[in-house]
């Protein structure tokens, strides 16, 4: 049981992986959620755990919006689907799958830990600071973004989260470490009054989302 879940997990972080790249087109993004939400109630099914019921494109079904006889016929669908599985994977058992162990011993994931001490940047007003990972030869954007709100006195706007604004990028592999540079890019979104030379304060406008600007630096 364990090599099977670990087979398992290791075709989801893989999969995961293509998921957050953002190359997929839509056909092949569908395709492969299907495949992820079918692996994930295989593998709870594997460990014993409650059966999750989905729709079409893998959302889970709301038991307050959804009728008992369509949760029924869902339910056993899904577990039909599960059962056929487990006979495919009993009849294979004698010859086990380390393909996705393999590949994950040829790939080896890293990850990087980025720890925000300050912002220096004279706005005047709150900011969003938005920190990704970018390939600037293909112009895309790599990872997931990891959001700061800084206040305008200069300190983060949960003041409890000072010193200890750490994230860290994961999932980095070979295909990454191929790529010719990678940047870790910080986007500026000022948040308050349309225009900051506005001192009438029976004008202001507040919350206002606005481009400020954009730094980066090389990483890897």
């Amino acid at each position: 049981r364990f090599q099977q879940v670990q087979a398992m997990m290791c075709d989801l972080m893989e999969w995961r992986s293509q998921l957050l790249s953002g190359t997929l087109p839509q056909d092949e993004l569908k395709e492969l959620k299907q495949k992820v939400t079918s692996k994930i109630d295989y593998g709870n099914k594997v460990l014993e755990l409650d059966l999750i019921v989905r729709d079409e494109d893998g959302n889970i079904l709301d038991p307050d919006k959804t009728s008992v006889i369509s949760l029924f016929h869902a339910h056993e669908e899904a577990t039909n689907k599960i059962t056929e599985r487990i006979k495919e994977e009993m009849q294979s058992k004698d010859q086990p799958d380390y393909a996705s162990y393999c590949r994950m011993s040829s790939s080896p994931t890293h990850s990087l830990y980025v720890f925000v001490r300050n912002f220096v940047c004279r706005i005047g007003e709150d900011a969003e600071l938005f920190m990704s990972l970018y390939d600037p030869q293909k112009s895309t954007i790599i990872s997931e973004n990891y959001l700061v709100r800084w206040g305008s006195q200069g300190f983060p706007m949960e003041i409890d989260m000072l010193n200890n604004l750490k994230v860290v990028f994961t999932d980095l592999g070979n295909k990454d470490f191929s790529r010719d540079k990678i940047y870790l890019v910080c986007q500026i979104v000022r948040v308050g009054r349309m225009d900051l030379r506005d001192s009438n304060s029976r004008k202001y406008t507040q919350g206002l989302r606005r481009p400020f600007g954009v730094a980066g630096t090389w990483c890897l």
